[in-house]
């Protein structure tokens, strides 16, 4: 079975905010062409669009009203198969967002089944009668309030781990699981090379659908606790690898959170009977707030110990047994350059090379998210009105008005730190009007202001930027089976300053130091007796100075 995936380095787009191109302020797929030899001077081989389906957008597209048309202000069928053959031209391949635990409510797969209990459809999603007047269990939603909404139509409640607007496909229904392997064949027969599944470890729901925990006086019990890695999950995916994925030369990567390394082995065994990897959240989940009510929103920095032991567990568990999927953000997580270095002007480039260099010489297939490669920031919005995110606002009004958990300034600290909107303003391509995206008079969103310092123009006419930097490391990779393959053995885990690992393949080794501070400090690995490979500061010293990287290369 092929591996290419294990050589590849993929770059996520998030097409509403890459590139417009006919002025509309929305990002679509003729924008991304354009870029195309912009991707290609980066090096990545791979490319990951979230989803471009047709849908209400309730939760930016993540809730698909048709999964065989391209949203319209995206452009046509006819624009995706351009695009899709001037990526294959580019030696480049194209990763679909599959989002199949649920569909939006506008599908016509949930419009039948709302009908009544009898309709063919009806049990395509699931469906409960109340107990006592109330939801059929205390499950909470992903974004606020409880799992369940009521149809009088039906008299029952259907569920929703996300938004109302997202309801639950009950995967127990074969039809259901025939239907998702339709309309994946459908852009596997276009060829497109495979697939990123949205939190495809919550499709087994648990027999009964039992109460979940309640922590700390949360309103409502962890729905994603008790839902993750349900018990047909393994069943499923080897149905749908025996169905589909086995039938095409493609590469998947499965989202899902709540995880451990010993499931991730489970679901992504080298055999290649499941997934090829998956996205794992136990470092970027690192740093919530002691107040278990509130989750994640917080704005203290993580620890530098407890990412290395995080990180460094995926590492040592999956080698030589599954493979990992390296990543510091996405479209759900905020600018990696704000959340675990500095956005400060003296250190963002510093740090944004020297979180690169960490997570890119590791061992698994790294995914750089659009604007990370250029060291773009969080935005740091201070109103509420400023945020689009369905997730952001939903908390918002939950902990600040309905429960009042945590007062208005302080949960405005925590959406600046970690809101998903963070990472969705748009692509910046220049320092004119609306950073080239677009020549609208408005952009669909707003973007960061320091697009005037931050920009894919300078970036590309300075080769000590972080656009070059990230060049480089992706070459790094394509060369080096030391990179690729190599074991791992962390140094140091107690170190809250300095993250320093090395790989081991064939009887080479590599060493990476990384400073995580603003000061200079020292360490002694014997580095001077191999060979510099990289670094992000023009010399060298004996020190590791602040946000300070290198990479030794022994053997």
């Amino acid at each position: 079975m092929s591996k290419w995936f294990q050589d590849s380095v993929v770059y996520q787009i998030y097409p509403r905010s890459f590139q417009d191109s006919n002025n509309d302020g929305i990002g679509d797929l003729n924008g991304i062409r354009q870029r195309l030899p912009y991707l290609k001077k980066l090096g990545v081989d791979v490319l990951w669009l979230n989803p471009i389906y047709k849908s209400p957008d309730v939760d930016n597209g993540y809730d698909i009203s048709d999964y065989e048309a391209i949203q319209p202000n995206y452009g046509t069928m006819n624009d995706f198969d351009l695009l899709l053959s001037q990526i294959h031209d580019n030696d480049m391949k194209l990763l679909m967002d599959l989002v199949v635990n649920h569909t939006s409510d506008q599908h016509y797969w949930f419009q039948e089944s709302k009908k009544s209990k009898t309709n063919p459809y009806s049990d395509y999603y699931i469906w409960r009668d109340p107990v006592d007047g109330h939801e059929p269990n205390n499950w909470g939603s992903a974004f606020s309030g409880p799992a369940w909404t009521y149809v009088s139509e039906r008299g029952q409640y259907y569920l929703h781990l996300f938004a109302a607007g997202q309801p639950d496909l009950n995967w127990e229904n074969p039809q259901v699981r025939e239907e998702v392997y339709s309309l994946m064949r459908f852009w596997l027969d276009k060829g497109v090379d495979g697939f990123r599944m949205d939190v495809i470890n919550l499709i087994s729901k648990p027999s009964g659908l039992p109460d979940a925990d309640q922590d700390g006086g949360a309103a409502y019990g962890d729905s994603f606790d008790i839902v993750s890695g349900g018990p047909r999950l393994n069943e499923f995916l080897k149905e749908m690898n025996q169905k589909v994925l086995s039938r095409y030369d493609i590469m998947t990567v499965g989202e899902m959170p709540d995880s451990t390394p010993e499931e991730a082995i489970n679901y992504t065994n080298l055999n290649g009977t499941e997934l090829d990897m998956i996205f794992q959240f136990e470092h970027v989940n690192l740093g919530g707030n002691p107040d278990p009510r509130l989750e994640k929103w917080n704005d203290q920095p993580v620890k530098l110990s407890e990412l290395k032991e995080a990180l460094s567990r995926w590492q040592v568990a999956l080698d030589g047994k599954a493979w990992n999927s390296l990543y510091w953000g996405n479209h759900d997580q905020p600018r990696v350059v704000s959340r675990f270095g500095s956005d400060e002007p003296r250190y963002r480039e510093l740090s944004a090379k020297m979180l690169a260099t960490t997570l890119h010489m590791m061992q698994g297939t790294p995914y750089i998210y659009e604007g990370e490669e250029l060291g773009m920031t969080n935005v740091h919005f201070k109103t509420l009105s400023q945020y689009e995110d369905i997730e952001s606002i939903n908390a918002y009004h939950q902990l600040v008005e309905i429960e009042k958990v945590v007062d208005p300034d302080r949960m405005l600290d925590y959406l600046s730190f970690m809101s998903r909107d963070n990472s969705r303003t748009p692509m910046q391509w220049n320092d004119e009007k609306n950073a080239g995206f677009t020549d609208a008079s408005e952009p669909w969103y707003a973007l960061n202001p320091n697009y005037q310092e931050i920009n894919a123009k300078d970036e590309l006419e300075n080769y000590n930027s972080v656009f070059y930097y990230y060049q480089s490391l992706i070459k790094i990779r394509h060369e080096s089976e030391l990179v690729r393959y190599g074991s791992y053995e962390l140094l140091d885990p107690k170190d809250e300053e300095v993250f320093a690992y090395k790989r081991h393949y064939n009887g080479q080794t590599l060493l990476v130091m990384s400073n995580f501070t603003e000061q200079n400090v020292e360490r002694n690995y014997q580095q001077e007796d191999g060979e510099l490979l990289l670094g992000n500061y023009s010399d060298s010293q004996k020190y590791l100075r602040p946000y300070e990287t290198k990479v030794y290369k022994f053997g």
